[in-house]
Formats: structure tokens, sequence, C-alpha cells
């Protein structure tokens, strides 16, 4: 895999008249894990949606994409709030939808073997309707690993799990996600301590970064005394903002 490249955001968003993100400039680093807290409503989500390219009917005033300069296309992995799983495609079909989409021939033996990393195997010929809200994220994460990008951006990605298994995931994501530029979207900030690399809080007056433990490698010990101290501050920074 190329190296990837950093993200870099510097401007504000709206919708009619309605401003819904900024004015605000951020970064992510390259190949750096950064997690992205904040109060609902502030613009977390329309942030990732403008780095995926997908504003829709909003209106992007200033710029968002690549720290290289060269185009995000092709090079994002987008894990949204909703699963997005397709009904009437089973979930081996759902987690190479991608390359059926470019007109690829799909890997299924890799969608398997995903399928069975985030627990699910067994069930790839099931549908997404016959599946618990949980099964469905941990589908739509193996569909996101599956793309293989540089760049992945998470929204929300652990959020229907058990404590058990949401940790078992991160675990999981951590590793396949090494190296990669992630920008991760949560409102947890115990999730954010285990596994920001950089944290960044986004409130209505701007941006502020939390500094993470010295310790780089993720995800860190949910116990640790560095881990807990983190999520302290975080929660207190959120409750201000609230």
């Amino acid at each position: 895999m190329t190296p990837p490249p950093a993200l870099r955001f510097a401007g504000r968003v709206t919708s009619g008249a309605a401003t819904l993100l900024g004015p605000v400039r951020m970064g992510a680093e390259a190949g750096v894990w950064t997690c992205l807290l904040g109060p609902s409503g502030v613009g977390k989500s329309t942030l990732l949606h403008c780095f995926a390219g997908l504003e829709g009917n909003l209106v992007l005033d200033g710029t968002a994409g690549a720290g290289d300069g060269r185009p995000l296309a092709g090079r994002v992995a987008l894990m949204a709030q909703a699963d997005g799983l397709l009904p009437w495609l089973t979930l081996l079909d759902n987690v190479s939808l991608g390359a059926r989409l470019r007109r690829e021939r799909p890997d299924r033996a890799r969608a398997a073997a995903l399928l069975e990393r985030v627990g699910l195997a067994g069930l790839e010929g099931r549908k997404p309707q016959a599946l618990s809200g949980g099964q469905r994220q941990r589908a739509a994460l193996a569909r996101t690993l599956y793309e293989d990008r540089p760049v992945v951006l998470l929204d929300e990605p652990f959020s229907a799990l058990d404590v058990a298994t949401r940790a078992r995931m991160q675990d999981l994501a951590a590793a396949e996600l090494a190296g990669r530029t992630v920008l991760h979207v949560t409102h947890d900030p115990a999730e954010a301590a285990r596994l920001g690399q950089r944290i960044l809080v986004l409130t209505g007056t701007g941006l502020e970064e939390v500094g993470a433990q010295e310790a780089p490698p993720i995800p860190r010990a949910p116990d640790a005394a560095a881990t807990l101290a983190t999520t302290g501050r975080l929660t207190r920074l959120l409750l201000e903002a609230a």
C-alpha cells in the first residue's frame, strides 16, 4: 500500500441559510488514528461526508481533501452511522459490494474471512433483516475493511455493540487499519482514549486538541491509568460543551 495522505479541512458547510459546520480548520495526520468527539449536531458527521465527497445538498465554503493535493476519490472507505446493508443481498455479497459496483470480481474468500474475523462465521448466506443491530454493524465493519483503502472514515462504528464485543472490534480495527489515515467520529470518551493517537473535540466555539497518552500503540488497555485519565478529561470537556 502506498503511504496514506493526511486530511485537511478549512472553511464552513452550509445548507440553505443554516451553517452546519465551521468556520473551522482541522487536519488528520497521515497514518494516524484521529478521534473526533463533540456534542450532537456540531457537525462531526458533516465533516466526514465532506471528505467522502457526499455533501449532497450541502455547500462547502472552503476546502476538504488530501494533504498531498491529489484527489481523495478512490482512496477513501466510509463506514457511516447507518449500516447501509442492501436487504436483498446476503452478508457475503454485502461485504464485497464495492467490488461488484466497480465491476471487479469479488474476492469471496476474503469476504468470508473478514466475516469470520468480526464473529459472523456461518452467517454468510443470511440477509440483513435476519440479523441483530450489532451483527449488522459488524458486517458493515467487515465491508469497510474489505475496501482496503489508505484513508478510512468511521462514524460511530461500534455504537450498537455490547461492551465485550465492542472491545474486540476495536482491537480488530486497530490491527487491520494500522498505518492508515483514520478519522473516527465517536461520542464515547473511553473509546477515544483507547484508540486515539490524536484526539480532537469539536464544539460550537471551535476545535480543541486533547493530548493522547505518550504510548502510541493502540488499542490501549481500558483500565490503564493514562486511559482512564484521558477518559475523564474528555468527559469533562464534553460536559462543559453541552
